[in-house]
């Protein structure tokens, strides 16, 4: 199982991200967890200053930005 984090206070690009990725991870049958972290002492954790950050399985793979789906299924391959 995949733990799936998603670094936002919750600004409109992190509502986007979480949308897209729930989005992935449904189309494409995926086993995972998915949690939402909005605390700022927990995502300055990850050394994150540019949210929305996507951290899957304790790896920050994409910050800063809203990725695309395609672009967040190869993160899964």
């Amino acid at each position: 199982m995949t733990t799936i984090k998603i670094l936002g206070t919750g600004c409109p690009k992190c509502k986007t991200m979480t949308t897209v990725v729930r989005e992935v991870v449904s189309e494409n049958n995926i086993e995972a967890t998915i949690e939402k972290v909005e605390d700022i002492i927990e995502i300055m954790k990850f050394d994150v200053m540019t949210t929305p950050a996507l951290v899957i399985d304790n790896v920050v793979t994409i910050k800063g930005r809203v990725p695309s789906k395609d672009e967040v299924l190869a993160l899964f391959n």
